[in-house]
């Protein structure tokens, strides 16, 4: 009889076990998300291009003083300098160009061939919880119909244009952060699709590597982009910092790295012009560009 009541006491705490790990089983899973958690889309890539959450950087390394000298180089090579051209509308052009970079902002349901950069930028700028200019927060897509539109209103010097220009002027640092941050992503982008990826990177650490060879990189990511967007092309040729990249073949470092890849970009940028062909009207922007590459060398 007590073999029977014992056999039964044991039968009984194994039933009470398993009840017990099941449950908290159970709870556990109840825990545990259904998938995977996905990280925050990175803010520098390119809309055309397949976001990768997982990018790994290039390592680069620059001090805040030296940014901000690429930051001045660049706001005056995209705007002249000037505060009253960091909102404009290049002529020729369908889009408005904001900022140091002059980031492209598309209208709502508009398609380009350049890949658009502004909304990137106001991603990064909520990313670091900066407070946005009524304009930004109220509109997703660019709000001007043309560059009259524009144009007008900042000729009536209109508030909302006012308050965006004034903000886009003092966050000069952001935006070459910004600008820096899509150069260190740009590594492995380039190197995923170039038939010859150890050259693109060892040419990439060749400048980078070099007295202020980090200003040309971060100016012509930012100026041409990656590379890496199909839509890019002119008879199915490219003319960002990949195709410079791969153009390039030397390997002494310091000035000899960078007098390279200005001929280089400046090479790629005449072959863009010629694939373009007369009727884009692209040669008048050329010696403009040209220009711009021999700053590269210095």
């Amino acid at each position: 009889m007590k073999k029977n009541k014992c056999r039964l006491l044991i039968l009984v705490s194994i039933i009470v076990i398993s009840m017990t790990s099941f449950g908290m089983s159970n709870k556990n899973m109840e825990k545990s998300p259904s998938k995977p958690k996905i990280a925050n889309v990175d803010a520098t890539a390119n809309t055309n291009d397949n976001t990768n959450t997982d990018v790994k950087k290039a390592g680069l390394k620059i001090s805040k003083e030296e940014l901000n000298v690429v930051a001045d180089k660049i706001f005056k090579n995209e705007a002249g300098g000037k505060k009253e051209d960091i909102v404009y509308w290049n002529t020729g052009e369908d889009f408005p160009s904001l900022g140091i970079g002059h980031f492209i902002w598309y209208r709502a349901g508009q398609r380009g061939k350049f890949a658009e950069s502004f909304p990137q930028l106001v991603a990064y700028y909520r990313a670091h919880d900066i407070k946005l200019p009524k304009i930004i927060e109220e509109n997703e897509y660019s709000p001007w119909a043309n560059s009259d539109e524009l144009f007008r209103l900042k000729r009536i010097m209109d508030n909302d244009i006012t308050e965006l220009t004034n903000f886009l002027y003092n966050t000069k640092d952001i935006q070459v952060a910004f600008i820096f941050e899509r150069l260190e992503n740009s590594l492995e982008k380039m190197m995923a699709i170039s038939d010859n990826p150890e050259n693109v990177k060892k040419q990439f650490y060749r400048v980078a590597q070099s007295p202020n060879g980090l200003y040309p990189l971060i100016d012509y990511v930012n100026f041409k982009g990656e590379g890496t967007t199909r839509t890019e092309t002119y008879n199915g040729e490219g003319w960002g910092l990949l195709q410079v990249l791969e153009n390039m073949k030397g390997t002494g470092s310091g000035k000899a790295a960078l007098e390279e890849f200005s001929n280089s970009a400046k090479a790629v940028l005449e072959r863009r012009v010629k694939n373009a062909g007369p009727d884009s009207n692209e040669k008048k922007w050329l010696q403009g560009w040209l220009n711009r590459c021999n700053t590269y060398k210095n």
